[in-house]
């Protein structure tokens, strides 16, 4: 038995987590890392967000280390729907949604993927390529067929629309799962436009997929919670409430990491809207089961601050605004990027880094030019050339646009 154990094959470590390691080794004064998806303000630092503060301070003594239900907090849910759905989506979606809160976004979408590879039973889940890595290995663990589709393309620098629903329209069968980013696409920072969802959804609703949203960045598209959840609202409307009585639904992943600044208090929750003629509460039972054998009861600090924020108007307004001064400020850092690399004759169409939105950015760099930007100038960023906008301020981006501009080098012409 022992033998069996010292005989296992060393799982390759994390590509960004290692990374993030090795940044923090580093010594050189001026290494800059554009690695994490984590918010950080002009001078670098991590940011505590005003609402976030505010509500600790009202949390005050008065928090207790009770468990929370297998469920989590009735507030925070009925506040998470709220945000997710609008106020009279939610209402009306009443006895149509199964939620609970989860272990942030991961959690939400593991116990997604766990709940529908055992209950709808997919022959197939198609990924976005680019994605989030963690996707790929959520689902590989619950032992569905994985397959690609491509979403970006190189050659537009945008998304790749008749690519992706030339996969769907050929190869997926009824309830096999489409996983699609609600906003801010992680990693290439490319959406699709209203017209572009509308053409998604017109497929997703004729051939009976299972849709998932992974909402990880409700606020960073645009500043606008409310736009930036208008793809759910919309398939909500167009697949569920027009759509045929026997379509299979569709979930969200949500995540209050980014939005909240609340990284390390792992906060989310996950949406499950059944078909119309089917109550909810047979979802609901399927997944407290699956949490009360994975994690009993999700954690309650994080939770108790999004809820405090989100049941308080005023408290909400200045999270609304805190939304505001983040997505400015990476607004802001794309310009001044962009600027820098056209003004140093950087070869390249460096207006994509205005056009993509939200933390992160698709550069193209190559492997080998991501490596001298890290072995030269001690500038991390991960092995795909996404760039996390967050890292860059007022006081290294000269030093980023003129090592990016030696990496590529020199314009042939």
């Amino acid at each position: 038995m022992t033998e069996q154990y010292l005989g296992l094959p060393i799982a390759p470590a994390d590509t960004a987590f290692g990374l993030m390691a090795e940044y923090d080794a580093d010594q050189h004064p001026n290494k800059v890392s554009l690695i994490a998806g984590a918010y950080r303000d002009e001078s670098g630092q991590p940011w505590v967000l005003p609402s976030v503060e505010e509500a600790k301070a009202r949390l005050g003594q008065d928090q207790s280390h009770e468990y929370l239900g297998i469920a989590g907090s009735p507030a925070l849910i009925n506040l998470a729907q709220s945000l997710t759905f609008g106020s009279d989506m939610a209402k009306n979606l009443d006895k149509s949604i199964a939620s609970i809160q989860t272990v942030s976004g991961t959690g939400a979408n593991h116990m997604a993927a766990r709940f529908l590879a055992q209950h709808l039973c997919p022959k197939r889940v198609y990924i976005p390529s680019p994605t989030w890595v963690n996707h790929q290995t959520i689902w590989a663990g619950v032992g569905i067929h994985i397959e690609e589709y491509p979403y970006y393309s190189a050659e537009t620098r945008g998304v790749d629309l008749e690519g992706m629903l030339s996969v769907f329209e050929t190869t997926a069968e009824e309830r096999d799962v489409v996983v699609l980013q609600a906003c801010a696409h992680n990693p290439t920072g490319v959406d699709l436009t209203h017209e572009q969802w509308a053409r998604a959804a017109e497929v997703m609703k004729r051939k009976k997929l299972y849709v998932l949203f992974d909402s990880a960045y409700q606020g960073f598209a645009t500043g606008d919670v409310n736009g930036d959840a208008w793809s759910i609202r919309y398939f909500v409307e167009q697949l569920m409430s027009n759509g045929e009585p026997d379509h299979p639904g569709l979930c969200v992943a949500q995540s209050f990491s980014k939005n909240f600044g609340l990284y390390g208090e792992r906060v989310g929750a996950l949406h499950l809207v059944v078909p119309r003629h089917l109550a909810a509460q047979g979802a609901r039972s399927e997944l407290l089961g699956l949490a009360r054998a994975e994690y009993s009861n999700p954690p309650r600090y994080g939770a108790s601050i999004v809820e405090t924020v989100l049941g308080n108007e005023e408290l909400k307004g200045q999270w609304l605004r805190d939304l505001n001064t983040m997505s400015s400020r990476i607004k802001s850092m794309r310009r001044e990027l962009r600027r820098r690399l056209e003004s140093k004759g950087t070869p390249g169409d460096w207006s994509v880094l205005e056009s993509q939105i939200g933390m992160f950015s698709f550069t193209a760099l190559s492997q080998k030019q991501v490596s001298r930007l890290r072995e030269k100038f001690h500038i991390y960023l991960l092995p795909s050339g996404r760039v996390s906008i967050c890292g860059l301020n007022e006081g290294n981006v000269e030093y980023v646009a003129g090592a990016f501009r030696e990496v590529i080098g020199s314009n042939s012409n």
